[in-house]
C-alpha cells in the first residue's frame, strides 16, 4: 500500500474493531444459566435484574426466555415471565417483558430488535394475548407498546413507563399483579441509584 503521505504512529496503532458475525436466537437452555447472570450484571447496576431472572426461573414464573448467540457465546437475552390480570372478571394471564439485555459489543446491531420481534412471535403462537413492559416508551413504543393499551390497569409501576401490547383479544382494566420476584426487584430498587 502506498501513502500519499506517511501516517502517523498513533493512526497506526489503532486497532480495527472487532468483526461480529450474526447472531443466532434461541431458548434458553439450564446450561445458559451462568453466561445470562454474567450477562444481566454487566448490563444493569447492582444485581437487582441478575437475582429477578434467577428468582423467575426458580419460581417457575418464566413463560419465555430467549438467548442471542454468537459462536457459543450468549450476548443478548430476552425474558417474559408470567403475570395476571384481577378484576370483575376471572383472572387473566398476561406477560411482562423483563430484562432485555445485550452485551454493549453488540448493541446498535439490532440484536435487541431480533429478541424482542422473536419473542413476540413466539409469544403470539404460545396463544399469549398481552404483554406488559416497564421501560423507556421511545425504545419499545418502535415494537407497538403504548402507555394508552395499560392506561386502565391499576398497578404499583403505573407510570408514563408502563406499556402494553395486545396480539389478541384481552382485558384493558383490572390489576396487574406480578411475581413475587418482581417484589424483591422493588425492595432492592433503592439500593440502585443509578436506575
Amino acid at each position: 500500500m502506498s501513502w500519499v503521505r506517511q501516517p502517523s504512529e498513533k493512526l497506526l496503532a489503532v486497532k480495527p474493531a472487532p468483526e461480529i458475525g450474526p447472531v443466532s436466537i434461541r431458548m434458553e437452555q439450564p446450561s445458559d444459566a451462568p453466561q445470562i447472570r454474567d450477562l444481566v450484571e454487566a448490563s444493569f447496576p447492582g444485581l437487582g435484574e441478575a437475582l429477578l431472572v434467577d428468582r423467575l426461573r426458580s419460581d417457575g414464573d418464566l413463560v419465555l426466555s430467549l438467548v442471542a448467540e454468537d459462536g457459543g457465546v450468549v450476548v443478548g437475552y430476552i425474558a417474559f415471565s408470567r403475570i395476571n390480570i384481577e378484576g370483575a372478571e376471572a383472572p387473566f394471564g398476561a406477560v411482562a417483558l423483563a430484562p432485555l439485555a445485550v452485551y454493549s459489543d453488540y448493541q446498535s446491531q439490532g440484536v435487541a430488535t431480533q429478541l424482542v420481534r422473536e419473542g413476540h412471535a413466539c409469544l403470539a403462537f404460545l396463544g399469549e394475548t398481552l404483554s406488559v413492559v416497564l421501560g423507556e416508551p421511545q425504545y419499545y413504543g418502535r415494537f407497538g407498546y403504548s402507555n394508552r393499551r395499560v392506561a386502565g390497569f391499576e398497578s404499583e409501576y403505573q407510570s408514563p413507563f408502563l406499556m402494553g401490547l395486545s396480539f389478541g383479544a384481552a382485558p384493558w382494566e383490572g390489576r396487574l399483579v406480578y411475581p413475587p420476584a418482581f417484589g424483591a426487584l422493588a425492595e432492592d430498587a433503592p439500593l440502585q441509584a443509578h436506575d
